[in-house]
């Protein structure tokens, strides 16, 4: 099982990867450049909105990975979550730990 947070920490941190910011790829899969702002990510009322399994094709196909990868990393990011975002040095070590496992 994974969390709201961490599926959309998971797509920040893609975009990041990709050299790009989450605007940026959200243009790069053919979306609103606003669809993935931190706004919409809950609704009016309070409750999380999750993007489509579309949306996250598209995504997966604009940063060239798959979901297999995209999985581990939000299952990363999980377990992890003491680890800052933006310590991405010490989390991409921990990954290659797992890896070698």
């Amino acid at each position: 099982m994974f969390a709201h947070g961490d599926l959309w920490q998971a797509i920040d941190l893609l975009a990041e990867r990709c050299g790009s910011s989450t605007s940026g790829l959200a243009l790069k899969a053919g979306l609103d450049a606003t669809s993935l702002n931190k706004s919409k990510r809950m609704n009016s009322d309070g409750r999380e909105r999750w993007p489509s399994t579309e949306t996250l094709s598209k995504l997966l196909a604009a940063a060239e990975t798959d979901l297999l990868a995209f999985a581990q990393l939000m299952n990363s990011l999980s377990e992890e979550s003491d680890v800052p975002i933006g310590d991405r040095e010490q989390v991409d070590g921990m990954e290659k730990t797992r890896a070698a496992a």
